[in-house]
């Protein structure tokens, strides 16, 4: 039975309304349940439960069909239903019908010949198509089926629906295909429309197997993948944005977007949803906006100043593994030693370099740690002991002046202590908001570098997220840095992420572009007048992505996976909103009101 056999029907402007169903004599049946509470039948629309749609069947097709010529229908931000019905046709009866119409065909031509009229490019063509089709019917390459396409759209008036009309019908026209309502025959349409299985429009069109394969599959913008987290909504189609990062070609990922955007939203939320899947997440925060989120998830929150008691000692080792010697590593490390002192003494000139080198072999020595011995037990150098053995040294003079801010100066109280935080922990913050700005790169690139160590030492899953990454490719030794943990990375298990809202100085840096390449996840939220045409140009953007960027709200842009992309919009449920909230009125709200609830407790 039909739906709408269920439906009782009066003759003109039809208005219907369901049977009653006698319970005491009848049990409620599958029809009972998805028939609609009313139908208004119209000669070119049809309302069903107050919701009003129009059917449509495709009349006229172009001689070609390219592969997803749908795909913009099916993409329109409208809601809508498309059925396509496909009948197979009798091979043996079309191939008779067939050497009739090819006779007829060569016979126009031959007349024409006979006349000395000037041939039919056209005329030639069909019979040329006929016979190759004629062909592959034969030796079963082919096949002929009656198609019909029919096409549903919703809106709760008819000046929505002619709207939606308009925008379906300008798209197909382009394409030189022409639909027409169905007239008199909504009921029919919809009947044809809805999965029953059921053709009672029966408006077809004959397709051999080649240009009916265009219609499928129904290509869409979906972006997702079997597991993983969920990133958004697609704008496209309302789809799940569904990926893991640890399952693509590398895992890491980068972010652009202008402040107030969402992109630290966007991005606590990928941390405490991938926090549930078993990985590891280390913060490198330099507004302190991530310690709340460590508090409620019980990770660690570490508050790197100059009158911090956290420390970070730069000539801490990595542990050589199996398949590393200790001088390799050594050397290894003293070469990103370099690279720290070129970025905290304003350069180096070429013999200030050989100097610090030689002197960094010394200070290892000094504490019996060569590339011959197994240094895990060792305990290493500070700034102090690299300071004394550089001060025996001939040439050193404008060295130690410089450094002495760092180890006796306003500016010693961070990295010449031992190192006291372990970032082996489920979830680790570093905020850098009360480190001086001189120092936020190098302060960066230590702590980086001790994650970097840390990593080494264990595989573990794990994601990475360095917030205003532009602070680390404003100097080439710390964005180098940066671009190796993006490439070597994905040896050890680790995901990057760069988020940075200074999109200029990020792709200034000549490491900014290789960045972007290496990274298998992007996302671009809104932009600034100022900095989209770079956008544009660097993310291949058309002219309505580029305006989708500039016009998007918060929480919204577009969200790339290798070489598709689809509009995206974030969402969070309400807990997941309470503890990454970065809205002041809302962290306002909450202090006041967990405030309220520990003088509560207090006073009972």
């Amino acid at each position: 039975m039909g739906l709408f056999d269920l439906i009782k029907k009066n003759t003109g402007p039809e208005t219907t309304t369901p049977k009653t169903l006698n319970t005491e004599t009848a049990l409620m049946t599958l029809e009972d349940v998805v028939a609609p509470s009313a139908v208004n039948v119209q000669p070119r629309s049809i309302n069903i439960s107050g919701t009003n749609a129009r059917v449509f069947f495709a009349v006229s097709y172009p001689r070609y069909l390219n592969d997803g010529w749908l795909e913009p229908i099916l993409n329109l931000e409208r809601e809508m239903d498309i059925s396509i019905m496909i009948h197979p046709i009798d091979t043996a009866e079309t191939l008779k019908k067939f050497q009739k119409k090819v006779a007829e065909v060569q016979s126009q031509i031959n007349i024409r010949a006979e006349q000395g009229l000037v041939r039919d490019p056209q005329l030639e063509a069909a019979y040329r198509n006929l016979e190759d089709l004629r062909d592959k019917l034969m030796q079963a390459e082919e096949k002929l089926f009656n198609t019909g396409l029919y096409i549903a759209i919703y809106g709760t008036d008819e000046a929505e629906l002619n709207k939606t009309e308009a925008e379906i019908k300008g798209i197909l026209d382009s394409r030189l295909v022409y639909i027409k309502p169905a007239l008199f025959q909504q009921e029919q349409g919809f009947k044809s429309i809805i999965p029953t299985m059921t053709d009672e429009l029966l408006v077809h069109s004959k397709f051999n197997s080649s240009p009916l394969s265009s219609f499928f599959p129904f290509t869409s913008f979906d972006l997702t993948s079997d597991n993983g987290i969920l990133y958004g909504i697609n704008r496209h189609n309302s789809s799940l944005i569904l990926f893991d990062r640890f399952q693509l070609t590398n895992y890491n990922s980068v972010t652009f977007a202008t402040s107030g955007a969402g992109k630290s939203y966007t991005t606590k939320l990928e941390i405490l949803r991938s926090l549930m899947f078993g990985a590891e997440v280390i913060v490198i925060d330099p507004e302190r906006e991530y310690e709340y989120l460590a508090e409620a998830t019980g990770g660690r929150f570490f508050n790197i100043s100059l009158s911090s008691s956290h420390h970070i000692n730069p000539f801490d080792l990595p542990l050589p593994q199996k398949d590393e010697s200790p001088e390799d590593v050594l050397r290894s490390h003293i070469i990103e030693l370099i690279g720290l002192f070129r970025l905290m003494l304003g350069g180096l000139a070429p013999e200030e370099e050989t100097v610090i080198d030689q002197a960094l072999h010394e200070v290892y020595a000094l504490k019996d740690i060569s590339g011959d011995v197994d240094f895990s037990q060792l305990e290493p150098p500070l700034l102090t002991d690299f300071e004394m053995v550089l001060a025996g040294m001939e040439g050193s003079a404008s060295l130690i002046s410089r450094l002495q801010k760092y180890t006796s100066g306003t500016w010693s109280g961070f990295m010449n202590q031992p190192t006291n935080v372990d970032v082996n922990q489920k979830f680790v913050v570093f905020s850098l908001r009360d480190m001086e700005d001189e120092l936020k790169t190098i302060a960066m690139y230590i702590i980086t570098n001790h994650i970097w160590s840390a990593i080494r030492r264990r595989l573990q899953k794990r994601l990475l997220v360095i917030d205003e990454a532009w602070w680390m490719m404003k100097s080439e030794d710390t964005a180098s840095f940066l671009f190796s943990l993006a490439k070597r990375g994905r040896k050890y298990y680790l995901g990057l992420s760069t988020i940075t809202q200074d999109v200029s100085d990020f792709l200034r840096s000549p490491y900014g572009v290789p960045m972007i390449t290496n990274s298998s996840l992007q996302l671009l939220m809104k932009q600034s007048p100022t900095s989209i045409d770079t956008i544009q140009q660097t993310f291949n953007l058309t002219d309505e992505e580029k305006m989708l960027l500039l016009e998007s709200s918060v929480g919204e842009g577009i969200f790339f996976a290798g070489l598709k992309h689809v509009a995206i919009k974030v969402i969070a449920s309400y807990t997941e909103d309470q503890i990454i909230t970065s809205d002041p009125s809302q962290i306002l709200q909450i202090r006041n009101a967990r405030a309220e609830l520990e003088a509560a407790e207090g006073s009972a």
